[in-house]
């Protein structure tokens, strides 16, 4: 990771072509005000699908298979154990042929506890679930460390139009909870939690729909994805006076050959419309860019959010090594413009997308 240097931080977005057609993005507030990339070392690969959270003066970091590492000062990180050492029993019993760690966590904090949502499922299906996992530490030196697991939230199965993993938790101004989640299939649903048990509210089973991508038919077994449909890796935080709504698009777990990007759009209610930065709906494919791979940089994707008081507020990812194709992780700062946020790029030489959202 010695190849990421701190000059290299042009917005993303700030590719000549990109930046033409965005009207709030400009050179001078790019210039004046760019987004840093954290220079990163120690235990950053391989890391999928990230998730960051803070207790005390230490930030926390979950990934797909379980791991979580930790860091005193956002650059180096180190591994220091697992959630599970093995999956609960009622994720392989529920889910046939699930293999290895969960999927796509997601890490908050509520009354004292924080709370791990957590998918598992098998590759290109949606009969999948996710659960949840709690601890009211996340030192793994503190006597009062352990975690909890307390089951099934919610589940997709085969036949349904929605998938049942990449679990995020979001907070409504009124202190309301919801559960957003999804990939490919319909897109981005989400139902309402209930605050004290972090299980689905019985007051609401509304399943909220946030976005989609057109796509092919249904394959006729529905037993796989609809083609030419790829979002995924929902996550929503409040900022200022609006929901903002980022999303993965396109490919991930191809090693170099990923074409995974973040896009975003926002509402002024948690359940929507969320619309992109030329008004375009995410529920018809709308999405402004945040990402773009590199030469050295591929696939860029699956987001996870920090808003932080006093700052930075925080972008954590993966992106696959071109080479190697193994996935790292990624730390950009948010900078916010406009009303909309900004990240930093990659090193290498942007490659140039084939469409622009």
């Amino acid at each position: 990771m010695n190849r990421i240097r701190r000059q290299q931080v042009l917005p993303l977005i700030a590719i000549a072509a990109i930046a033409a057609s965005i009207g709030s993005y400009t050179r001078a507030d790019a210039a004046s005000n760019p987004p840093e990339l954290l220079k990163l070392d120690g235990d950053i690969s391989p890391v999928h699908d990230p998730v960051i959270i803070k207790e005390k003066d230490t930030w926390y970091l979950f990934s797909t298979g379980g791991a979580m590492r930790r860091s005193k000062d956002l650059h180096h990180w180190t591994l220091v154990g697992k959630v599970f050492e093995k999956l609960p029993d009622w994720a392989t019993t529920e889910i046939p042929g699930v293999r290895g760690g969960y999927w796509a966590p997601d890490i908050s904090f509520y009354k004292g506890v924080y709370r791990l949502y957590y998918a598992v499922s098998t590759f290109g299906k949606n009969d999948s679930a996710i659960g949840l996992a709690t601890n009211k530490v996340l030192d793994p030196e503190s006597p009062d460390y352990k975690w909890v697991d307390q089951g099934i939230v919610f589940r997709s199965h085969r036949g349904d139009d929605f998938n049942a993993i990449d679990p995020n938790l979001a907070t409504d101004g009124n202190g309301g909870q919801w559960l957003d989640f999804g990939s490919f299939w319909g897109g981005i649903k989400m139902r309402r939690i209930d605050p004290e048990t972090g299980k689905l509210a019985t007051s609401d089973t509304t399943l909220y729909s946030l976005a989609s991508r057109p796509h092919d038919p249904y394959p006729a077994t529905l037993n796989g994805p609809p083609t030419k449909a790829a979002i995924e890796a929902p996550f929503i935080v409040r900022h200022d006076n609006y929901y903002y709504l980022f999303v993965s698009f396109d490919y991930c777990c191809r090693g170099p050959n990923s074409t995974y990007y973040v896009v975003i759009g926002r509402s002024a209610t948690i359940t929507g419309p969320y619309l992109d930065m030329h008004g375009k709906p995410m529920m018809e494919g709308g999405g402004t860019r945040l990402t773009t791979g590199t030469s050295l940089w591929r696939g860029p994707g699956h987001e996870g959010i920090l808003l932080q008081p006093g700052g930075p507020d925080l972008m954590v990812f993966h992106a696959y090594d071109g080479t190697t194709g193994k996935p790292s992780l990624q730390i950009s700062t948010i900078n916010w413009d406009g009303g909309w946020p900004r990240v930093a790029s990659l090193p290498g030489e942007p490659l140039v997308p084939s469409e622009v959202h």
